[in-house]
Protein backbone atom coordinates (compact mmCIF):
# COMPACT_ATOMS: atom_id res chain seq x y z
CA UNK A 1 0.00 0.00 0.00
CA UNK A 2 1.03 3.57 -0.71
CA UNK A 3 0.83 6.38 1.16
CA UNK A 4 -0.27 9.82 -0.45
CA UNK A 5 0.17 13.16 -0.50
CA UNK A 6 -3.69 13.03 0.47
CA UNK A 7 -3.26 10.72 3.61
CA UNK A 8 -0.84 12.93 4.43
CA UNK A 9 -3.42 15.96 4.12
CA UNK A 10 -6.32 13.69 5.93
CA UNK A 11 -3.94 13.00 8.74
CA UNK A 12 -3.47 16.86 9.47
CA UNK A 13 -6.61 17.49 9.00
CA UNK A 14 -7.62 15.06 11.65
CA UNK A 15 -4.65 16.36 13.77
CA UNK A 16 -6.16 19.73 13.75
CA UNK A 17 -3.61 21.15 11.64
CA UNK A 18 -4.26 23.77 8.73
CA UNK A 19 -1.90 23.92 5.66
CA UNK A 20 -2.77 23.94 2.54
CA UNK A 21 -2.95 21.79 -0.17
CA UNK A 22 -0.08 23.63 -1.87
CA UNK A 23 2.44 22.83 0.96
CA UNK A 24 1.39 19.64 1.52
CA UNK A 25 2.02 18.57 -1.95
CA UNK A 26 5.81 20.41 -1.94
CA UNK A 27 6.84 19.07 1.29
CA UNK A 28 5.53 15.17 0.11
CA UNK A 29 7.72 15.64 -2.85
CA UNK A 30 10.60 16.68 -0.99
CA UNK A 31 10.68 20.53 -3.08
CA UNK A 32 9.99 23.06 -0.29
CA UNK A 33 12.57 23.63 2.13
CA UNK A 34 12.35 22.49 5.63
CA UNK A 35 11.34 25.21 8.00
CA UNK A 36 14.63 26.45 9.57
CA UNK A 37 13.70 25.77 13.28
CA UNK A 38 13.09 21.80 12.43
CA UNK A 39 16.17 19.79 13.41
CA UNK A 40 17.57 17.71 10.42
CA UNK A 41 18.43 14.98 13.16
CA UNK A 42 15.02 15.11 14.85
CA UNK A 43 12.94 14.53 11.10
CA UNK A 44 15.89 11.84 10.24
CA UNK A 45 14.98 9.86 13.99
CA UNK A 46 11.03 10.68 13.63
CA UNK A 47 11.57 8.82 10.05
CA UNK A 48 13.58 6.03 11.29
CA UNK A 49 10.70 5.64 14.50
CA UNK A 50 7.83 5.53 11.50
CA UNK A 51 9.50 2.89 9.41
CA UNK A 52 9.96 1.02 12.62
CA UNK A 53 6.61 1.03 13.68
CA UNK A 54 4.98 0.90 10.87
CA UNK A 55 3.71 -1.75 8.70
CA UNK A 56 6.37 -2.79 6.13
CA UNK A 57 4.41 -3.22 3.01
CA UNK A 58 3.56 0.67 3.17
CA UNK A 59 5.45 2.72 0.48
CA UNK A 60 6.58 6.23 0.72
CA UNK A 61 6.80 6.19 4.53
CA UNK A 62 9.94 9.27 4.63
CA UNK A 63 7.90 11.14 2.94
CA UNK A 64 4.82 10.68 4.45
CA UNK A 65 6.18 11.14 7.73
CA UNK A 66 8.53 14.18 6.87
CA UNK A 67 5.63 16.26 5.58
CA UNK A 68 2.99 14.81 8.88
CA UNK A 69 5.67 16.00 11.28
CA UNK A 70 7.21 19.24 9.50
CA UNK A 71 3.52 20.88 8.91
CA UNK A 72 2.58 19.49 12.45
CA UNK A 73 5.31 21.27 14.42
CA UNK A 74 5.32 24.12 12.15
CA UNK A 75 4.51 26.99 14.71
CA UNK A 76 4.23 24.93 17.49
CA UNK A 77 7.51 25.78 19.35
CA UNK A 78 6.40 23.55 22.38
CA UNK A 79 5.73 20.58 20.05
CA UNK A 80 8.60 20.76 18.15
CA UNK A 81 10.55 21.27 21.99
CA UNK A 82 9.29 18.35 23.15
CA UNK A 83 9.56 16.25 19.99
CA UNK A 84 13.46 17.59 20.19
CA UNK A 85 13.66 16.28 23.72
CA UNK A 86 11.98 12.96 23.16
CA UNK A 87 14.48 12.10 20.27
CA UNK A 88 17.34 13.07 22.53
CA UNK A 89 15.93 10.63 25.39
CA UNK A 90 15.82 8.06 22.74
CA UNK A 91 19.07 9.03 21.08
CA UNK A 92 20.49 9.14 25.03
CA UNK A 93 19.17 5.39 25.22
CA UNK A 94 20.63 3.59 21.86
CA UNK A 95 24.34 6.04 22.63
CA UNK A 96 23.94 3.81 26.02
CA UNK A 97 23.32 0.26 24.62
CA UNK A 98 24.38 0.56 20.93
CA UNK A 99 27.11 3.32 20.90
CA UNK A 100 25.13 4.42 18.34
CA UNK A 101 22.17 7.31 17.21
CA UNK A 102 18.48 5.29 16.80
CA UNK A 103 18.46 6.78 13.03
CA UNK A 104 21.80 4.55 12.27
CA UNK A 105 20.80 1.24 13.76
CA UNK A 106 19.57 -1.43 11.54
CA UNK A 107 15.85 -1.53 10.97
CA UNK A 108 15.26 -4.84 13.15
CA UNK A 109 17.56 -3.20 15.86
CA UNK A 110 15.66 0.04 15.86
CA UNK A 111 12.08 -2.08 16.28
CA UNK A 112 13.52 -3.72 19.38
CA UNK A 113 14.89 -0.67 21.15
CA UNK A 114 11.34 0.78 21.33
CA UNK A 115 10.34 -2.85 23.12
CA UNK A 116 13.72 -2.54 25.82
CA UNK A 117 13.36 0.83 26.31
CA UNK A 118 9.77 -0.01 27.43
CA UNK A 119 8.01 2.16 24.65
CA UNK A 120 5.32 -0.18 24.39
CA UNK A 121 3.59 -0.88 28.02
CA UNK A 122 4.23 3.21 29.07
CA UNK A 123 1.69 5.34 29.09
CA UNK A 124 2.19 8.13 26.48
CA UNK A 125 3.19 11.53 28.90
CA UNK A 126 4.89 14.62 27.20
CA UNK A 127 5.95 15.94 30.63
CA UNK A 128 7.11 12.38 31.61
CA UNK A 129 10.20 9.78 31.97
CA UNK A 130 11.76 9.34 28.72
CA UNK A 131 9.82 6.27 27.21
CA UNK A 132 6.20 8.50 28.12
CA UNK A 133 7.47 11.07 26.06
CA UNK A 134 9.20 9.05 23.51
CA UNK A 135 5.79 7.07 23.25
CA UNK A 136 3.58 10.65 23.06
CA UNK A 137 5.65 12.62 20.94
CA UNK A 138 7.10 10.22 18.43
CA UNK A 139 5.47 6.91 18.48
CA UNK A 140 1.25 7.71 19.26
CA UNK A 141 1.80 10.56 17.15
CA UNK A 142 2.69 8.18 14.07
CA UNK A 143 0.62 5.74 14.74
CA UNK A 144 -2.22 8.66 14.95
CA UNK A 145 -1.22 9.89 11.72
CA UNK A 146 -1.23 7.08 9.56
CA UNK A 147 -4.54 5.20 10.86
CA UNK A 148 -6.56 8.48 10.84
CA UNK A 149 -5.42 8.04 6.73
CA UNK A 150 -7.23 6.00 4.16
CA UNK A 151 -4.95 4.13 3.44
CA UNK A 152 -3.62 3.46 7.74
CA UNK A 153 -7.32 2.48 8.20
CA UNK A 154 -7.52 0.15 5.47
CA UNK A 155 -4.90 -1.66 6.87
CA UNK A 156 -6.99 -2.31 10.08
CA UNK A 157 -10.47 -2.71 8.51
CA UNK A 158 -11.49 0.89 8.97
CA UNK A 159 -13.35 1.60 5.90
CA UNK A 160 -13.92 4.98 6.35
CA UNK A 161 -11.94 6.50 9.02
CA UNK A 162 -13.19 10.09 10.45
CA UNK A 163 -12.67 12.86 8.26
CA UNK A 164 -12.71 11.29 4.69
CA UNK A 165 -16.12 11.36 2.60
CA UNK A 166 -18.52 8.75 1.91
CA UNK A 167 -21.59 9.31 3.28
CA UNK A 168 -24.19 6.51 4.48
CA UNK A 169 -23.20 4.60 1.96
CA UNK A 170 -19.90 3.63 3.18
CA UNK A 171 -20.63 2.09 5.97
CA UNK A 172 -23.98 -0.07 4.54
CA UNK A 173 -21.49 -1.88 2.20
CA UNK A 174 -18.95 -4.37 3.76
CA UNK A 175 -14.88 -4.37 3.84
CA UNK A 176 -13.05 -4.66 0.51
CA UNK A 177 -16.24 -4.64 -1.61
CA UNK A 178 -16.45 -1.47 -3.98
CA UNK A 179 -20.00 -1.02 -4.11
Amino acid sequence: MELTRRDAMGALAAAGVAVGAGVVADRFAGTEEDPPAFDEHALATTVAVGRAIYPSDLENVESFVRTYALSRSEGDEDYRTGMADAVAALDEYTQDWYDSDYVDLESETAETVLYEMGVDVEDPDPEGVPPERVRYYLVNELLYALYTTDTGGRLVGLENPQGFPGGTDSYQRGPGTDR
